[in-house]
């Protein structure tokens, strides 16, 4: 169990202060992004779990690469100028052709290319035949990476993902960002 006395996002309430007098006031006032005005987030107390031993374990991957099912999910809304907090959760099984990416702020090149750059599924299912990994599990767990809200990530992403790993009866975690 994860000990969440410590917290997620350090001096959070004082970060949003700073972010929306800030970052987001010059986008509301000018329309442009101003990446040197973005303060990033961060901690001194690095946030830890237990040990677990992998061969026993089930992993689920959590991914950033904005992953959704074309045929019957909604896409997130990449074009969204403060990003999209929403989960998909994608069957492990899906073939990786029937998976899309939503997400317009990275290269799409090396993941259009190959799905497993940032949805590495047949890889854990080997690692799992192999004994290195004790099973994937159901679901892989899906977010759109370009959230600049951190305050939004803590209150609002953070915990749909708890719930779902929760829900995948997770050991371990692989997170693969884009």
């Amino acid at each position: 169990m994860t000990d969440f006395t410590i917290p997620i996002l350090e001096d959070q309430a004082g970060w949003a202060a700073r972010y929306t007098t800030g970052w987001l006031k010059h986008h509301q006032d000018t329309g442009q992004f101003d990446w040197k005005l973005y303060e990033k987030p961060s901690n001194a107390q690095p946030i830890a779990g237990g040990a677990v031993k992998l061969s026993q374990a089930r992993v689920v991957l959590i991914s950033s690469a904005g992953g959704y099912l074309r045929d019957s999910q909604a896409p997130f809304d990449a074009p969204h100028p403060y990003g999209d907090y929403s989960i998909r959760l994608v069957p492990t099984g899906t073939p990786l052709n029937q998976i899309a990416i939503a997400h317009d702020h990275y290269d799409h090149a090396s993941v259009d290319a190959d799905r497993q750059v940032l949805l590495p599924l047949r890889h854990l299912e080997d690692l799992a035949r192999e004994g290195v990994i004790g099973s994937v599990s159901p679901n892989v767990i899906n977010f759109m990476g370009y959230l600049p809200d951190a305050a939004r990530v803590v209150d609002e992403l953070i915990p749909h993902i708890i719930e779902a790993v929760y829900a995948e009866q997770a050991d371990a975690a692989l997170l693969v960002p884009s």
